[in-house]
C-alpha cells in the first residue's frame, strides 16, 4: 500500500482529535478553578502528550523520520483505522459526558459535579482509554517504527502516572460518592480493570 494512506490516516485523525477538544478547551478556560494538582510532574506529561501527539504529524509532512519505515500491510491499516475511529468516538462521548468538568490537567473548577453517566457509567477514565484505542490504531496505520509508537508510548505513560492522582483527588474532592461510583465501575477495561 503506498504511504499516503497512513499519511492520510494521521492527518484526519489528528485534525478530528483537535476539532473535538477545541470547544471543551475553550470552555474549560472560562470556568474558575478551585483546586490544581499541576505539579512539575503533570507539565511534563502534558509535554511529553503534544510531543507524542506531533512526531506522528512530522512523519506525514516530512521523511525526517523515513530510515524507520517499514512497508503499509492492508490488514494492519483496517485494523488501525477502525481502532482510531472507536478511539475518536470514545474520546468525543468522554468530552461531551464531561462537560463542563472537563479539565485537561488534574484539576477540580467551580461547581464540578462527579459524572456518572453516559460511558462514564461502567468506566471512570474512558477518555484514557480511547486515547490508548487511538494510540493502538495509530501504531497500526503508521508504518514508522519511531512514529508509529510514538503515541502509544507517551500515552500508556500518561495514563500509567496519573491515575492514581486523579483518583486520589476526586476521593478527596467527592468522598463517599466517589468511593460508591468505585465500587460499581471499572477503571479503564470493561468488565476488566
Amino acid at each position: 500500500m503506498d504511504l499516503w494512506f497512513a499519511r492520510a490516516a494521521v492527518i484526519v485523525g489528528s485534525t478530528v482529535m483537535v476539532v473535538i477538544r477545541a470547544p471543551h478547551g475553550e470552555r474549560s478556560r472560562r470556568i474558575k478553578v478551585v483546586k490544581s494538582r499541576k505539579g512539575a510532574l503533570e507539565k511534563a506529561l502534558l509535554t511529553l502528550a503534544w510531543v507524542g501527539f506531533f512526531v506522528p504529524l512530522v512523519w506525514a509532512a516530512k521523511p525526517v523520520m523515513a530510515f524507520a519505515d517499514y512497508a503499509l500491510r492492508p490488514i494492519p491499516f483496517v485494523a488501525g483505522v477502525s481502532l482510531i475511529a472507536l478511539g475518536l468516538w470514545l474520546f468525543h462521548r468522554s468530552h461531551a459526558d464531561l462537560g463542563a468538568n472537563w479539565s485537561i490537567t488534574l484539576e477540580v473548577r467551580d461547581k464540578h459535579q462527579l459524572v456518572t453517566r453516559g460511558v462514564y457509567r461502567p468506566l471512570r477514565h474512558p477518555m484514557y482509554l480511547a486515547l490508548i484505542l487511538y494510540s493502538v490504531g495509530q501504531a497500526l496505520v503508521l508504518p514508522n517504527w519511531v512514529a508509529g509508537p510514538s503515541c502509544l508510548v507517551v500515552f500508556v505513560l500518561l495514563v500509567a502516572l496519573r491515575l492514581g492522582p486523579e483518583e486520589r483527588m476526586m476521593r478527596e474532592e467527592f468522598g463517599q460518592e466517589y468511593d460508591a461510583y468505585v465500587a460499581r465501575t471499572k477503571r479503564l477495561v470493561p468488565g476488566v480493570w
